[in-house]
């Protein structure tokens, strides 16, 4: 199994959408309610402005074999907005090969620091990529759900 990354494309906003579905439906649902995940990745969503979204931002696109697994980005000011694996590839290595692609654009961009707002699902797993809590986020809303998280950073000196 090879994970190739590379920068994201317009005919990958189905696959990622998938990944990002599947990921908060499947394995985020361990940490939050059913009406939680349903707020978090509703049932449809409009491609065209998912896409928009991901070109927005320095997106990077993990494949096994050309099928979407995963994907992750940053913006300029150094948020990372999204990490998700597709539940099916889970375990094998994914987020951390997305997250070296996110760290090197980063680099790149002049950035000394990455922030994120993770999940309770993600958070164990931003830890051990090196990034620390700096608060909770209680009130979290997101359609009318709150869904706590964790706004965390990763200093890239």
């Amino acid at each position: 199994m090879t994970v190739i990354v590379r920068g994201y494309e317009p005919q990958d906003a189905e696959p990622t959408w998938t990944a990002y579905f599947r990921a908060v439906r499947d394995t985020a649902s361990r940490d939050y309610s059913p009406e939680q995940v349903a707020a978090w990745a509703p049932a449809s969503v409009d491609l065209m402005e998912w896409n928009e979204r991901r070109l927005a931002a320095h997106t990077f696109v993990a494949t096994i074999e050309r099928r979407v697994v995963g994907f992750s980005d940053v913006t300029d000011d150094g948020l990372l907005d999204m990490l998700f694996v597709h539940p099916d590839a889970a375990g094998r290595g994914i987020a951390r090969t997305l997250l070296a692609a996110v760290v090197e654009k980063s680099r790149e961009l002049g950035l000394s620091r990455l922030r994120t707002h993770a999940s309770r699902t993600a958070r164990p797993a931003f830890e051990r990529f090196g990034f620390e809590v700096d608060r909770t986020n209680a009130e979290n809303w997101i359609r009318g759900e709150n869904l706590p998280n964790y706004d965390m950073h990763l200093h890239l000196d």
